[in-house]
Protein backbone atom coordinates (compact mmCIF):
# COMPACT_ATOMS: atom_id res chain seq x y z
CA UNK A 1 0.00 0.00 0.00
CA UNK A 2 1.47 3.34 -1.05
CA UNK A 3 1.45 6.50 0.98
CA UNK A 4 -1.49 7.91 -0.95
CA UNK A 5 -3.64 4.91 -0.16
CA UNK A 6 -2.73 5.13 3.52
CA UNK A 7 -4.14 8.66 3.71
CA UNK A 8 -7.63 7.74 2.52
CA UNK A 9 -8.94 6.39 5.81
CA UNK A 10 -7.72 9.55 7.56
CA UNK A 11 -9.26 11.79 4.89
CA UNK A 12 -12.49 9.83 5.00
CA UNK A 13 -12.70 10.10 8.77
CA UNK A 14 -11.92 13.81 8.62
CA UNK A 15 -14.62 14.45 6.00
CA UNK A 16 -17.09 12.38 7.99
CA UNK A 17 -16.38 14.39 11.13
CA UNK A 18 -16.84 17.65 9.22
CA UNK A 19 -20.15 16.44 7.87
CA UNK A 20 -21.28 15.42 11.36
CA UNK A 21 -20.25 18.78 12.79
CA UNK A 22 -21.94 20.61 9.95
CA UNK A 23 -25.10 18.60 10.49
CA UNK A 24 -24.94 19.26 14.20
CA UNK A 25 -24.55 22.96 13.47
CA UNK A 26 -27.59 22.90 11.26
CA UNK A 27 -29.49 20.97 13.91
CA UNK A 28 -28.38 23.45 16.55
CA UNK A 29 -29.46 26.36 14.40
CA UNK A 30 -32.77 24.63 13.76
CA UNK A 31 -33.31 23.89 17.44
CA UNK A 32 -32.35 27.43 18.34
CA UNK A 33 -34.95 28.75 15.95
CA UNK A 34 -37.58 26.46 17.42
CA UNK A 35 -36.72 27.62 20.95
CA UNK A 36 -36.86 31.29 19.99
CA UNK A 37 -40.21 31.13 18.19
CA UNK A 38 -42.43 30.51 21.31
CA UNK A 39 -40.85 33.56 22.99
CA UNK A 40 -42.15 35.80 20.21
CA UNK A 41 -45.54 34.12 20.40
CA UNK A 42 -45.63 34.45 24.18
CA UNK A 43 -44.80 38.17 23.95
CA UNK A 44 -47.66 38.69 21.50
CA UNK A 45 -50.00 36.71 23.76
CA UNK A 46 -49.02 38.80 26.79
CA UNK A 47 -49.60 42.04 24.89
CA UNK A 48 -52.98 40.77 23.73
CA UNK A 49 -53.95 39.85 27.30
CA UNK A 50 -52.97 43.31 28.57
CA UNK A 51 -54.96 45.00 25.81
CA UNK A 52 -57.97 42.78 26.51
CA UNK A 53 -57.84 43.54 30.26
CA UNK A 54 -57.54 47.27 29.62
CA UNK A 55 -60.51 47.13 27.28
CA UNK A 56 -62.53 45.20 29.87
CA UNK A 57 -61.75 47.79 32.56
CA UNK A 58 -62.67 50.68 30.26
CA UNK A 59 -65.91 48.99 29.19
CA UNK A 60 -66.83 48.17 32.80
CA UNK A 61 -66.24 51.73 33.98
CA UNK A 62 -68.26 53.13 31.08
CA UNK A 63 -71.31 50.94 31.68
CA UNK A 64 -71.34 51.27 35.49
CA UNK A 65 -70.41 54.92 36.09
CA UNK A 66 -73.99 56.25 36.10
CA UNK A 67 -74.97 53.83 38.87
CA UNK A 68 -72.18 54.84 41.24
CA UNK A 69 -72.87 57.81 43.50
CA UNK A 70 -71.24 59.93 46.21
CA UNK A 71 -72.93 60.07 49.61
CA UNK A 72 -72.78 63.53 51.17
CA UNK A 73 -73.10 63.95 54.96
CA UNK A 74 -74.42 67.35 56.05
CA UNK A 75 -75.15 68.87 59.40
CA UNK A 76 -76.32 72.14 60.96
CA UNK A 77 -73.22 73.72 62.44
CA UNK A 78 -72.98 76.95 64.47
CA UNK A 79 -72.15 80.19 62.69
CA UNK A 80 -70.16 82.74 64.68
CA UNK A 81 -69.49 86.46 64.35
CA UNK A 82 -66.16 87.80 65.51
CA UNK A 83 -65.88 91.19 67.21
CA UNK A 84 -63.64 93.07 69.64
CA UNK A 85 -64.54 94.46 73.04
CA UNK A 86 -62.80 96.58 75.68
CA UNK A 87 -63.40 95.16 79.18
CA UNK A 88 -62.32 98.47 80.74
CA UNK A 89 -64.59 100.62 78.61
CA UNK A 90 -66.75 101.72 81.60
CA UNK A 91 -63.78 102.42 83.85
CA UNK A 92 -60.57 103.45 82.11
CA UNK A 93 -59.06 106.52 83.84
CA UNK A 94 -55.77 106.15 81.99
CA UNK A 95 -57.34 105.94 78.53
CA UNK A 96 -55.79 102.60 77.60
CA UNK A 97 -57.38 100.89 74.58
CA UNK A 98 -57.79 97.17 75.22
CA UNK A 99 -59.44 95.26 72.33
CA UNK A 100 -60.02 91.61 73.10
CA UNK A 101 -61.36 89.32 70.29
CA UNK A 102 -64.74 87.73 71.02
CA UNK A 103 -67.03 85.26 69.22
CA UNK A 104 -70.79 85.29 69.22
CA UNK A 105 -73.04 82.62 67.69
CA UNK A 106 -75.50 84.20 65.27
CA UNK A 107 -77.24 81.02 64.09
CA UNK A 108 -76.55 77.79 62.24
CA UNK A 109 -76.05 76.73 58.66
CA UNK A 110 -75.95 73.36 56.92
CA UNK A 111 -72.46 72.31 55.94
CA UNK A 112 -70.91 69.17 54.51
CA UNK A 113 -69.04 67.32 57.23
CA UNK A 114 -68.17 64.09 55.44
CA UNK A 115 -68.62 61.92 52.37
CA UNK A 116 -68.69 58.32 51.26
CA UNK A 117 -69.66 56.20 48.29
CA UNK A 118 -72.56 54.02 47.24
CA UNK A 119 -74.19 52.37 44.25
CA UNK A 120 -77.71 52.06 42.87
CA UNK A 121 -79.17 48.54 42.93
CA UNK A 122 -82.74 49.10 41.66
CA UNK A 123 -84.27 51.27 38.96
CA UNK A 124 -86.49 52.95 41.57
CA UNK A 125 -83.61 54.31 43.62
CA UNK A 126 -82.45 51.83 46.28
CA UNK A 127 -78.80 52.42 47.12
CA UNK A 128 -76.27 50.28 48.99
CA UNK A 129 -73.57 51.89 51.12
CA UNK A 130 -71.82 51.20 54.44
CA UNK A 131 -73.61 51.60 57.74
CA UNK A 132 -70.69 53.56 59.17
CA UNK A 133 -71.09 56.14 56.36
CA UNK A 134 -74.58 57.08 57.59
CA UNK A 135 -74.35 56.29 61.31
CA UNK A 136 -74.67 59.93 62.51
CA UNK A 137 -78.36 60.15 63.43
CA UNK A 138 -78.22 63.94 63.72
CA UNK A 139 -76.94 64.41 60.15
CA UNK A 140 -78.82 64.55 56.87
CA UNK A 141 -77.79 62.71 53.73
CA UNK A 142 -77.88 63.35 50.01
CA UNK A 143 -76.28 61.78 46.97
CA UNK A 144 -74.47 63.28 44.03
CA UNK A 145 -75.24 61.51 40.77
CA UNK A 146 -72.66 61.05 38.05
CA UNK A 147 -74.28 63.89 36.07
CA UNK A 148 -73.93 66.26 39.02
CA UNK A 149 -77.54 66.13 40.27
CA UNK A 150 -77.89 66.34 44.06
CA UNK A 151 -80.80 64.34 45.52
CA UNK A 152 -81.90 63.96 49.15
CA UNK A 153 -81.54 60.42 50.48
CA UNK A 154 -83.50 58.59 53.18
CA UNK A 155 -82.08 55.77 55.29
CA UNK A 156 -84.37 52.74 54.97
CA UNK A 157 -82.49 50.45 57.37
CA UNK A 158 -79.01 49.38 58.46
CA UNK A 159 -77.35 46.06 59.27
CA UNK A 160 -74.54 46.22 61.85
CA UNK A 161 -73.51 42.60 61.25
CA UNK A 162 -72.26 43.39 57.76
CA UNK A 163 -71.85 47.19 58.07
CA UNK A 164 -74.44 47.73 55.33
CA UNK A 165 -77.03 50.49 54.94
CA UNK A 166 -79.82 50.80 52.38
CA UNK A 167 -80.81 54.29 51.21
CA UNK A 168 -83.68 55.48 49.02
CA UNK A 169 -83.78 58.41 46.62
CA UNK A 170 -86.92 59.72 44.91
CA UNK A 171 -86.03 59.06 41.30
CA UNK A 172 -87.13 56.45 38.77
CA UNK A 173 -85.74 54.66 35.72
CA UNK A 174 -82.22 54.72 37.04
CA UNK A 175 -79.21 52.80 35.81
CA UNK A 176 -78.32 50.17 38.40
CA UNK A 177 -75.63 47.57 38.95
CA UNK A 178 -75.97 43.81 38.68
CA UNK A 179 -75.03 41.83 41.79
CA UNK A 180 -72.63 38.97 41.13
CA UNK A 181 -71.78 35.83 43.09
CA UNK A 182 -69.10 36.35 45.73
CA UNK A 183 -68.93 32.60 46.43
CA UNK A 184 -67.22 32.07 43.06
CA UNK A 185 -64.44 34.63 43.59
CA UNK A 186 -60.91 33.32 43.10
CA UNK A 187 -57.70 34.70 44.57
CA UNK A 188 -55.80 36.40 41.76
CA UNK A 189 -58.78 37.45 39.67
CA UNK A 190 -58.91 41.05 38.43
CA UNK A 191 -61.22 43.53 40.16
CA UNK A 192 -62.13 47.22 39.92
CA UNK A 193 -62.94 49.59 42.80
CA UNK A 194 -64.85 52.81 42.10
CA UNK A 195 -65.75 55.46 44.66
CA UNK A 196 -65.52 58.96 46.06
CA UNK A 197 -61.83 58.82 47.03
CA UNK A 198 -60.95 61.05 49.99
CA UNK A 199 -64.50 62.41 49.83
CA UNK A 200 -63.29 64.73 47.11
CA UNK A 201 -62.60 62.83 43.89
CA UNK A 202 -65.86 61.20 42.82
CA UNK A 203 -65.90 58.08 40.64
CA UNK A 204 -62.20 57.44 41.12
CA UNK A 205 -61.24 54.16 39.47
CA UNK A 206 -58.58 51.75 40.68
CA UNK A 207 -57.89 48.20 39.59
CA UNK A 208 -56.09 45.22 41.05
CA UNK A 209 -56.65 41.63 42.04
CA UNK A 210 -58.31 39.67 44.81
CA UNK A 211 -55.43 39.25 47.24
CA UNK A 212 -57.15 37.03 49.79
CA UNK A 213 -60.48 35.62 50.95
CA UNK A 214 -62.09 34.85 54.30
CA UNK A 215 -60.28 37.62 56.16
CA UNK A 216 -61.34 38.85 59.61
CA UNK A 217 -60.67 42.54 60.23
CA UNK A 218 -61.36 44.97 63.05
CA UNK A 219 -62.24 48.39 61.68
CA UNK A 220 -62.87 51.73 63.33
CA UNK A 221 -65.27 54.40 62.07
CA UNK A 222 -64.81 58.14 62.18
CA UNK A 223 -67.19 58.26 65.14
CA UNK A 224 -65.07 56.18 67.49
CA UNK A 225 -66.95 52.90 66.99
CA UNK A 226 -65.09 49.65 66.35
CA UNK A 227 -66.51 46.59 64.64
CA UNK A 228 -65.25 43.16 63.66
CA UNK A 229 -66.03 42.02 60.13
CA UNK A 230 -65.72 38.38 59.10
CA UNK A 231 -65.27 36.53 55.81
CA UNK A 232 -64.00 39.68 54.09
CA UNK A 233 -62.42 40.03 50.63
CA UNK A 234 -58.89 41.43 50.52
CA UNK A 235 -57.78 43.37 47.43
CA UNK A 236 -54.79 45.39 46.30
CA UNK A 237 -57.03 47.78 44.34
CA UNK A 238 -56.62 51.16 46.05
CA UNK A 239 -59.36 51.83 48.61
CA UNK A 240 -59.09 55.23 50.27
CA UNK A 241 -61.13 57.17 52.83
CA UNK A 242 -64.32 58.11 51.01
CA UNK A 243 -64.41 54.83 49.07
CA UNK A 244 -66.47 53.23 51.85
CA UNK A 245 -69.72 51.91 50.43
CA UNK A 246 -68.55 51.83 46.83
CA UNK A 247 -68.63 48.70 44.66
CA UNK A 248 -65.89 46.18 44.05
CA UNK A 249 -66.54 44.93 40.50
CA UNK A 250 -65.41 42.02 38.39
CA UNK A 251 -64.39 42.62 34.77
CA UNK A 252 -67.96 41.93 33.63
CA UNK A 253 -69.25 44.85 35.70
CA UNK A 254 -70.92 42.69 38.36
CA UNK A 255 -70.68 43.77 41.99
CA UNK A 256 -68.82 41.15 44.01
CA UNK A 257 -68.18 43.24 47.11
CA UNK A 258 -68.80 46.49 48.97
CA UNK A 259 -65.65 48.45 49.77
CA UNK A 260 -65.42 48.88 53.54
CA UNK A 261 -61.94 49.49 54.92
CA UNK A 262 -58.24 49.85 54.28
CA UNK A 263 -55.26 48.70 56.30
CA UNK A 264 -53.33 51.49 57.96
CA UNK A 265 -49.53 51.63 57.70
CA UNK A 266 -49.68 49.41 54.62
CA UNK A 267 -49.76 49.82 50.86
CA UNK A 268 -52.62 48.53 48.75
CA UNK A 269 -54.35 46.38 51.33
CA UNK A 270 -58.07 47.05 51.17
CA UNK A 271 -61.14 45.09 52.18
CA UNK A 272 -64.65 44.57 50.84
CA UNK A 273 -67.79 42.89 52.17
CA UNK A 274 -68.87 39.94 49.96
CA UNK A 275 -71.99 40.77 47.97
CA UNK A 276 -73.94 37.55 48.64
CA UNK A 277 -75.01 38.50 52.21
CA UNK A 278 -75.99 41.93 50.86
CA UNK A 279 -78.41 40.25 48.44
CA UNK A 280 -80.46 38.88 51.32
CA UNK A 281 -80.48 42.34 52.93
CA UNK A 282 -81.80 43.86 49.72
CA UNK A 283 -84.44 41.13 49.35
CA UNK A 284 -85.64 41.73 52.91
CA UNK A 285 -85.94 45.46 52.25
CA UNK A 286 -87.92 44.88 49.07
CA UNK A 287 -90.25 42.32 50.64
CA UNK A 288 -90.67 43.71 54.15
CA UNK A 289 -89.58 47.34 54.04
CA UNK A 290 -86.93 46.55 56.66
CA UNK A 291 -84.02 44.23 57.30
CA UNK A 292 -85.34 41.14 59.06
CA UNK A 293 -82.68 38.95 60.62
CA UNK A 294 -82.93 35.65 62.54
CA UNK A 295 -81.32 35.30 65.96
CA UNK A 296 -80.54 32.67 68.59
CA UNK A 297 -80.99 34.82 71.67
CA UNK A 298 -77.67 34.23 73.41
CA UNK A 299 -74.56 36.11 74.48
CA UNK A 300 -71.32 34.32 73.71
CA UNK A 301 -67.59 34.58 73.28
CA UNK A 302 -65.65 32.90 70.45
CA UNK A 303 -63.21 30.22 71.60
CA UNK A 304 -59.61 30.16 70.43
CA UNK A 305 -56.44 28.38 71.51
CA UNK A 306 -55.67 30.89 74.25
CA UNK A 307 -59.14 30.69 75.82
CA UNK A 308 -59.08 26.90 75.51
CA UNK A 309 -55.83 26.60 77.44
CA UNK A 310 -56.82 29.15 80.08
CA UNK A 311 -60.10 27.34 80.81
CA UNK A 312 -59.01 23.74 80.17
CA UNK A 313 -61.61 23.27 77.41
CA UNK A 314 -61.52 20.20 75.14
CA UNK A 315 -61.97 22.36 71.99
CA UNK A 316 -60.12 25.36 70.54
CA UNK A 317 -63.12 26.49 68.49
CA UNK A 318 -66.81 27.19 68.99
CA UNK A 319 -68.98 29.80 70.72
CA UNK A 320 -69.19 29.65 74.52
CA UNK A 321 -72.51 30.91 75.93
CA UNK A 322 -71.70 33.48 78.65
CA UNK A 323 -73.50 36.29 80.44
CA UNK A 324 -72.41 39.91 79.98
CA UNK A 325 -70.75 42.21 82.49
CA UNK A 326 -73.93 43.77 83.84
CA UNK A 327 -76.63 41.79 85.71
CA UNK A 328 -79.12 42.55 82.92
CA UNK A 329 -76.95 40.87 80.26
CA UNK A 330 -78.12 37.28 80.68
CA UNK A 331 -76.35 34.48 78.82
CA UNK A 332 -79.60 33.13 77.37
CA UNK A 333 -82.39 35.59 76.62
CA UNK A 334 -85.61 34.37 78.27
CA UNK A 335 -88.20 33.26 75.74
CA UNK A 336 -85.73 33.37 72.85
CA UNK A 337 -85.02 30.52 70.41
CA UNK A 338 -82.04 29.19 72.41
CA UNK A 339 -84.04 29.28 75.64
CA UNK A 340 -86.88 27.34 74.01
CA UNK A 341 -84.38 24.77 72.72
CA UNK A 342 -82.91 24.24 76.21
CA UNK A 343 -79.49 25.84 75.74
CA UNK A 344 -77.83 27.05 78.94
CA UNK A 345 -74.96 29.23 80.09
CA UNK A 346 -71.54 27.56 79.63
CA UNK A 347 -72.78 25.40 76.77
CA UNK A 348 -70.28 25.41 73.91
CA UNK A 349 -71.76 25.59 70.39
CA UNK A 350 -69.39 23.68 68.09
CA UNK A 351 -71.25 23.49 64.77
CA UNK A 352 -74.34 24.77 63.00
CA UNK A 353 -75.67 22.43 60.29
CA UNK A 354 -72.27 20.67 60.17
CA UNK A 355 -70.33 23.94 59.74
CA UNK A 356 -67.60 24.32 62.36
CA UNK A 357 -67.84 27.59 64.31
CA UNK A 358 -64.40 29.19 64.01
CA UNK A 359 -62.73 32.42 62.90
CA UNK A 360 -63.70 32.01 59.24
CA UNK A 361 -67.23 30.88 60.15
CA UNK A 362 -68.30 32.88 63.25
CA UNK A 363 -71.65 32.01 64.78
CA UNK A 364 -73.46 35.26 63.96
CA UNK A 365 -72.37 35.19 60.31
CA UNK A 366 -73.65 31.64 59.96
CA UNK A 367 -76.97 32.38 61.67
CA UNK A 368 -77.86 35.28 59.37
CA UNK A 369 -77.56 33.01 56.34
CA UNK A 370 -80.91 31.46 57.28
CA UNK A 371 -84.47 32.76 57.09
CA UNK A 372 -86.65 33.51 60.07
CA UNK A 373 -88.55 30.31 60.89
CA UNK A 374 -85.80 27.98 59.65
CA UNK A 375 -84.74 25.06 61.84
CA UNK A 376 -80.99 24.63 62.33
CA UNK A 377 -79.15 21.83 64.11
CA UNK A 378 -76.48 22.84 66.58
CA UNK A 379 -73.75 20.50 67.81
CA UNK A 380 -73.28 21.47 71.46
CA UNK A 381 -70.79 20.42 74.12
CA UNK A 382 -72.72 20.51 77.37
CA UNK A 383 -71.75 19.13 80.79
CA UNK A 384 -69.02 16.93 79.40
CA UNK A 385 -70.86 15.45 76.43
CA UNK A 386 -71.72 16.35 72.84
CA UNK A 387 -75.33 16.53 71.71
CA UNK A 388 -77.35 17.83 68.78
CA UNK A 389 -79.94 20.51 69.45
CA UNK A 390 -82.53 21.62 66.87
CA UNK A 391 -83.39 25.33 67.12
CA UNK A 392 -86.13 27.27 65.32
CA UNK A 393 -84.78 30.71 64.43
CA UNK A 394 -86.94 33.73 65.18
CA UNK A 395 -86.95 37.36 64.10
CA UNK A 396 -84.37 39.50 65.85
CA UNK A 397 -86.35 41.98 67.96
CA UNK A 398 -83.56 44.54 67.87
Amino acid sequence: MNSTQKKWPFVFITVLLLLVNFGAGLSGAYLGLKIFTPTISQEKTTKTQVINEQSAIIDTVEKTKDAIISVIISKDVPVFKEYYSNPFEDFNPFGFNFNIPQREQIGTEKQQIGAGSGFIVTADGLIITNRHVVEDETASYSVIMNNGDIIDAKIIDTDPTYDIAVLQIDKKNLTYLNLGDSDTIKVGQSVIAIGNALGEFSNTVSSGIVSGLGRTVTAGSGYGQVETLNNIIQTDASINPGNSGGPLLDLNGNVIGVDVAMAQNAENIGFAIPINPVKSILTSIQENGEIIRPYLGIRYTPINKTIQEANNLPYDYGALILRGQSPEDLAVIPGGPADKAGLQENDLILEINNIKIEATHPLQSEIVKYDVGATVTLKVYSKGAEKEVPVILEKNPM
